[in-house]
Order: C-alpha cells, then sequence, then structure tokens
C-alpha cells in the first residue's frame, strides 16, 4: 500500500503557501513488490486481511514536518495541512482521528477529508512545535485501517518581538581624566526571534543620547569614553542612551532602548587652597591645655580620600606653645593650646599652617604642589588669676615638742597680673579640724598653735589659701605636708598586768618570770630597756633581776623555802628605762603568789586556806563529808520551807511574844524598849519596781518576791482604791488593811526610820507607850489603837512619796 501525498490546493496557498508532503517509505521485501505500482493505486485486500496474511508489513506513515506561520491574524481557521490514506476511496467510510498536543484545543481535523485546521492564534515564542498522533478508522465499524502515526507541526517564526535590555537601567562608574577608549560598561540586549530562521533576531547596538561624551559599539553593545579630560569638578553624572535593532539595523527592523547612568568617580586631580590667606585669632590667658582657639579650613574640590587634609605649624613663635589637629569628619585644622598661656609674658603669637593632601596622584603632580599655607596670628587676652605659689608643694619636718607659736616654715604666694594685688593667707579648716596650726594673715608664716604628738598623729596635711584683697573670688591653695618628729617623751612600760607563780619548793635562781617593755616612742636607732630592781626593793633578799639585753628580763628567785601560810603574794617593783635623751623611766610592779606544789613541780593550790584541812585526808574521806554536808543542807531548807508555809495564829496574851517593831520619826518615839527599826530598804526590792514598770506598759504583773505568801495573797484582796501599787505603798496598806480586818492580829509595822527628815518632826510621836519619866507601868494600849497610827503613818509616807492616798 502507497500513502499518497498531495499538493495543497488553492485554499492551502492563500493560507500562507503551507506544503504538504507525503512520502512512501517501505521495507526493502517490499520495495520490488511495489515498483510497479503508480501513485494513487490503492489495493483491494483490507488491512486487517493483508495484517493476517502476513505477506507484506505496512509501516506508519512518515511525512516531512508540517510548517505553519505564527500569529495569524485572520477569522477563518489557518489550514495547516491534509491526512490522506490510499485506502480512502473517497466514499467516506475512512474516519481520520487526531490526537496529541493541542488536538482538539489548538489544531482540528475534518474526520472525512483530513483537512488540519488551527484554530487559536499561535506564538512560536510560547510554544515552537506540537506533537501529534493520526488514525485512519473503518467508519462503520471502528477498526483501524491503518496503524497510528506521529508528525510534528513546527511554527515558522515571523519578526513580532523587538529587541530588550533585561538588566536595564544601568549604573556604571568611570573615572574622571580617563584616555579616550576608556571601557565604562558592555550591555546586552536579547530577541524572542528564531535567532536561526532570517535576520528577526540580529541585533545592532547605536547610541542615541550621550555623544559626544561616549561611544558605543554596534556588535558587541561596549560602551566607551569619547572625548578625553571629562573633568568631574565640572560634570559628575552623565545619561547615555542605548538602542538596539534586529533585521540587522535594516529598515523596517524592531527596536529597543535603555538607559546607562554614568558617574565620574573622582581622582586627586586638585590641589587644597585656603580661602583665607590670613587667620585672626584670640584666646585668654586662663585657657587650659588642649582647650581650642580656633579652625582653619583648606578646600579642595575633590571627594572622599582626595580631599583628606592634614594640618600642620611649618612656621611662626608659637609653634611651640600651639598645636593643630585635622577633624576627619570635616576636614578642618583645630588650633589647641599646648603650653600655659600668660599675658604679662608674651602677648600674641603667630602661626604658619600647612594643609596638604596626603593622598597623592602621581600623574597629576604636574599639576603643581597639593599643598597650601596660611598665616594665624593669636592674641592672648588679660584675666584675673588667682594668687599663685612657689613653690607649688610644702614639705615640712618638725619635733613634737616645739613650742607653742614657733614659726615651722613660710608660705609664699603672689598675684600674677600686672596689677600684683595683695595677698592675704588663711588655712582651710576642713583639712586642720584640730586646729594645731595657723598662718600669719600677712606675711604666711606658718606657725604651731596647740602641742604635738606624733604618737597621735604622726602626720599633718594642710591646705594654704591665699586670696587677693580686692578680688575674694580669687583664691589660690598649696598643699602643706608635715610630718612630727619623735622625740623622747614616753617612759617604758609593762605591756600587760604581769603575775608570777612560785612553789613552796622552789631553789635558789630559779626562773620564774621573764618580761618585756614597750615606749610609744620610735627612735632612729630601735628601743633598748635596761631592766632592774626599783631603789626601794635593791635589796630584796627574794627575787632579783637579771637583764637580758635584749628589752626582756628575768626574774630570779635569791632563796629557797617559801612558805604561803607566812606570805602567799610578793610584789616586786621593777624600773625599766630607757635609752633616749633625755633617759625616761617608769616602775612596773610583779605581782608573785605562792602556790603548793606536787613533786613535778606542778601547781596544786595557791591558797592558803587549803593548809586547814588535814594532810592525811583521803579523796574518799573528803567526798563523804561533802555528801553529808550535802544532806544536812537539803534537810535544813526542807524544814524552813515546811515553816514558811505553815500558818502559826499569833498569840496576845503572853508579852514575851508582843512585837514591837515601832517606826521612830527623828527619834521622838521614845517608847520604852523601843527596838531598833529595821531597814526600809529590806521592803524595797528592785523586781517589784520593774514588774510595775510592765505593768505601766501594758506586759502581764510579776508576782513579788519580797512577800510570804499570805501577804502576797492579803494584797490581792485589797480593795483597788487602796492597792495603788506593788512598793512600799502598796505594802503598808495592804498591812493597814489586814490590821482593820483582824482585830485579834498583832501590827506588823517593821517599817526602816527615815535617813533624813529635816529640822522637827511634824508628826510628833507616834509610840503608844508612855514615857519613860512616867511611873506606872507599861501600858499595851497601842494594841487596840494601832489603826489611827497606821493610818497616820500611810499619810506620812504618801506625803513623802506622793499624793496622800484616798481613804
Amino acid at each position: 500500500m502507497w500513502t499518497t501525498g498531495r499538493m495543497s490546493n488553492a485554499k492551502s496557498r492563500l493560507g500562507l503557501g503551507t506544503s504538504l508532503y507525503f512520502w512512501a517509505l517501505m521495507d526493502l521485501t517490499n520495495t520490488v513488490l511495489s515498483s510497479t505500482a503508480m501513485p494513487g493505486v490503492e489495493l483491494e485486500t483490507p488491512f486487517s486481511d493483508r495484517a493476517q496474511s502476513h505477506q507484506r508489513s505496512k509501516r506508519s506513515w512518515v511525512w516531512n514536518q508540517f510548517f505553519v506561520l505564527e500569529e495569524y491574524t485572520g477569522t477563518d481557521p489557518l489550514y495547516v495541512g491534509k491526512l490522506h490514506s490510499d485506502m480512502d476511496r473517497g466514499d467516506g467510510s475512512i474516519k481520520y482521528i487526531l490526537s496529541g498536543e493541542g488536538a482538539g484545543i489548538v489544531f482540528t481535523i475534518d474526520d472525512t477529508t483530513g483537512d488540519i485546521h488551527a484554530i487559536q492564534r499561535l506564538d512560536r515564542e510560547e510554544r515552537a512545535q506540537y506533537t501529534l498522533r493520526a488514525q485512519a478508522l473503518d467508519r462503520r465499524t471502528g477498526r483501524p485501517m491503518e496503524p497510528e502515526s506521529e508528525f510534528i507541526i513546527k511554527i515558522q517564526d515571523i519578526n513580532d518581538n523587538e529587541p530588550k535590555f533585561l538588566d536595564g537601567p544601568y549604573l556604571a562608574t568611570v573615572p574622571e581624566m580617563s584616555p579616550v577608549g576608556t571601557s565604562v560598561i558592555q550591555v546586552t540586549a536579547t530577541d524572542a526571534d528564531d535567532p536561526t530562521y532570517g535576520n528577526s533576531a540580529r541585533v545592532v547596538y547605536s547610541i542615541l543620547q550621550g555623544q559626544p561624551y561616549f561611544s558605543v559599539d554596534s556588535k558587541t553593545g561596549v560602551i566607551r569614553t569619547a572625548l578625553m579630560n571629562m573633568d568631574r569638578e565640572a560634570k559628575e553624572y552623565y545619561e547615555v542612551i542605548i538602542q538596539a535593532k534586529d533585521m540587522g539595523g535594516q529598515l523596517g527592523g524592531l527596536a529597543g532602548t535603555t538607559t546607562v547612568n554614568v558617574t565620574l568617580s573622582d581622582v586627586n586631580d586638585n590641589p587644597p587652597r585656603f580661602p583665607q590667606k590670613h587667620y585672626q585669632m584670640s584666646v585668654l590667658e586662663s585657657a587650659p591645655i588642649s582647650s581650642t582657639v580656633g579652625r582653619v579650613f583648606a578646600k579642595d574640590l575633590d571627594e572622599g580620600i582626595n580631599a583628606e587634609m592634614k594640618y600642620t605649624i611649618v612656621d611662626g613663635d608659637g609653634a611651640d606653645t600651639f598645636d593643630i589637629n585635622t577633624d576627619p569628619n570635616f576636614q578642618v585644622g583645630i588650633i589647641t593650646v599646648k603650653k600655659p598661656l600668660s599675658f604679662e609674658s608674651k602677648k600674641s603669637y603667630t602661626l604658619k599652617v600647612e594643609g596638604a593632601n596626603p593622598h597623592l596622584e602621581m600623574r597629576f603632580l604636574n599639576l603643581g604642589p597639593f599643598q597650601d599655607t596660611t598665616t594665624v596670628h593669636i592674641s592672648v587676652e588679660d584675666v584675673d588669676e588667682a594668687p599663685v605659689f612657689e613653690p607649688g608643694f610644702y614639705f615640712v619636718e618638725v619635733p613634737e615638742d616645739v613650742t607653742i607659736g614657733t614659726t615651722i616654715q613660710i608660705i609664699s604666694a603672689k598675684d600674677p597680673d600686672v596689677t600684683n594685688n595683695s595677698i592675704r593667707y588663711s588655712i582651710d579648716r576642713s583639712s586642720d579640724p584640730g586646729r594645731f596650726f595657723y598662718v600669719d594673715i600677712t606675711t604666711g608664716a606658718l606657725m604651731t598653735a596647740r602641742p604635738l604628738d606624733r604618737e597621735e598623729f604622726s602626720w599633718h596635711n594642710i591646705t594654704v589659701l591665699a586670696m587677693e584683697m580686692n578680688n575674694p573670688s580669687q583664691v589660690g591653695s598649696v598643699a602643706v605636708t608635715i610630718k612630727v618628729l619623735d622625740v623622747n617623751d614616753n617612759a617604758p612600760e609593762f605591756p600587760r598586768f604581769y603575775e608570777a607563780f612560785i612553789c613552796e619548793n622552789a631553789k635558789a635562781g630559779q626562773l620564774i618570770q621573764t618580761v618585756s617593755a614597750v615606749d610609744q616612742d620610735d627612735p632612729h636607732n630601735g628601743q633598748h630597756f635596761y631592766y632592774s630592781l626599783a631603789p626601794e626593793a635593791a635589796n630584796n633578799p627574794n627575787f632579783t633581776v637579771r637583764d637580758n639585753q635584749d628589752n626582756t628580763a628575768r626574774i630570779l628567785t635569791r632563796r629557797a623555802g617559801f612558805r604561803q601560810q607566812e606570805q602567799s603574794v610578793f610584789y616586786l617593783p621593777i624600773l625599766i628605762a630607757d635609752s633616749g635623751q633625755p633617759v625616761l623611766s617608769s616602775t612596773g610592779t610583779l605581782t608573785i603568789q605562792v602556790c603548793s606544789c606536787n613533786d613535778d613541780g606542778h601547781v596544786m593550790s595557791c591558797s592558803p586556806e587549803a593548809y586547814m584541812l588535814p594532810v592525811s585526808l583521803s579523796r574518799g574521806a573528803l567526798i563523804a563529808i561533802l555528801a553529808c554536808i550535802f544532806v544536812l543542807l537539803v534537810l535544813v531548807l526542807l524544814i524552813l520551807s515546811m515553816r514558811r508555809h505553815r500558818k502559826q495564829p499569833y498569840v496576845v496574851d503572853d508579852d514575851e511574844h508582843i512585837h514591837e517593831n515601832i517606826v521612830r520619826y527623828d527619834d521622838e518615839g521614845g517608847g520604852e524598849e523601843d527596838t531598833e527599826a529595821f531597814d526600809i530598804a529590806a521592803l524595797w526590792n528592785p523586781r517589784e519596781a520593774q514588774a510595775q514598770a510592765q505593768a505601766q506598759a501594758g506586759a502581764a504583773p510579776r508576782t513579788r518576791q519580797d512577800m510570804l505568801p499570805e501577804i502576797e495573797s492579803l494584797s490581792r484582796r485589797v480593795p483597788q482604791a487602796c492597792a495603788l501599787s506593788s512598793t512600799v505603798h502598796g505594802y503598808v496598806l495592804a498591812k493597814l488593811y489586814e490590821a482593820d480586818s483582824d482585830l485579834w492580829a498583832p501590827p506588823f509595822d517593821s517599817l526602816q526610820t527615815y535617813v533624813f527628815e529635816g529640822d522637827g518632826s511634824v508628826a510628833g510621836s507616834l509610840s503608844s507607850l508612855h514615857s519613860a519619866t512616867s511611873d506606872s507601868e507599861q501600858s499595851f494600849d497601842f494594841l487596840t489603837d494601832w489603826g489611827p497610827r497606821f493610818r497616820k503613818l500611810a499619810e506620812l509616807y504618801g506625803a513623802a512619796e506622793g499624793p496622800a492616798p484616798v481613804w
């Protein structure tokens, strides 16, 4: 079978001249069989029968590619080509089917004629080709009449895309003063058209704006400088417009443009220049070191590192008095004070200042020197200055025994101003709080005002002030350090209390103590002490002193056989002398106790009472004796406790049991057999006063410790109007209430006579006894009238201690 290709009809020729070529390809085994066949001749045997007979193999359709132009703008579908099988007899029994990329969407096929049309606009830049598959079926049975074959439709390019600069706009930099032909930047334009078909994608570059400064290579797009000596200081920025045109630049080609912004970078081609050749400045003479006097500026048309400046003082009489530094931010020269100024010494200075570029371009050295100079005149202005001390520091040494009012140093200050005002001196009292010194107001003589003591203050640091008479605000100061020198004014002494112990069996020449001394003085050659017995003990028969010649001494026994019962303590006076001038000495006492020791020399007892015990008493016997004593003490305390808790009524019918401890006032009681009044201090208990203070502060009251239980319980039953306090006053009121309540109880008025009441007794005699001169017998009527007497006593006590109580 042959597949026949036909030329397109007139319609296809109108459709952009598309041609469809079919070629019949056969196997070599079928070449002879079909060599006599003519194109267009169809075989009678169907495809299925031929396939089953295995007489020859039918290969797939193979034809050249279809070509169709892009961007068709017509209203009718665009004819692409025609499919035709040699089995098609034109009766419509063959049905053509199209599948693959774009089938039914971009391309359609007439299933009867096999005509292929494009129903959408084709764009080669979006898709350059489509791969499709064709199938011929029996319309009645749907059986394939031909094997499915694949073919390609290629989109043929037209010039429908202009060149584009995808990286534009461009930024470029080129140094100023660059030679002609210096490369600036390369620009590139791309054309989406097919570069393999015609000239649609062949681009040519040209410059539309930027001449005569720049040029562009038409093929490569490289931009170069075209003018010499382009000066950044004259014009820094350039805008260059570049065009790219396809079709090799021919008429009718499409074009695109881009902008290139070119900046001329700076080079050091301009020397600095001072706008002023003379500067006039002034500065106060009191200006401190490093203070700013003024600024100078050398202008440089360059920028960045090429405009950096370095300023130096190259000449002038102030080169050693002033200095100049460069401000890196503003490139100005800052003139500062290098040394102290004095209007009285020099009133003006002249400086020659140079400004230069530290970074130079060698190729521009022929333009001249890259530095410039200017002259600076500086005037020093006078100010009222504080007095100045000469010298600026004083160090004085003075012995501590210097006489009050002695001049130890002359302090001198002067006014540095031309007027030379008078100076008045004083001491800053915050530096001399002890007021040990004073200074003469006019002469500056520094003198002592109090005795000096090196042992108390060895150094004094004071500040002396100098003030101008005409301007008190101008005050100068100077530091004066005074070292107090030591003199021998302190005697040596023992550093502590020395106490030694010797045994009764001590031998002659035995060491019992080593002593040392201290001295508050500090001689240059160090301390050296001498020890000996005091004159009053020079012939002491018991002890002696040996000087060790190393500021210590040994105390030795002169005899043996000390007895504690004869003398238990010895007091040995020791004379201590120093080596100063004059020699000072003092006497220290060593206390020596005689002790009993065992055979090894260890002290057992230093108390003489220890000898009262029998020597032969054993340790067990001593323990038994102590145990018996302890048992007896416990029994005694138990009996006393039982008696204290037992209440015994007083008996009034026996004269021997009547206690008449009557209070005496001014010794006017006079009653017969009056006893000695008790000490009222026994009724005063400090703990009760504390308890009363706690009660006033809101704390819980404490129980009296100086009252018997029955008295304490009685005080609780006293009405509140009577129980004013727990002191002596309250105690008296409690006893008064007890007497009023119990008619048979004897009075218990053991009170102390007042120590001092003045002359005469206001109360008179309170005794119920008759006068000693009476002939009558002793009467005990006071037992029945003690109530008024106690009441009178309470009133007197209230008058002595405070306001009288309300009964």
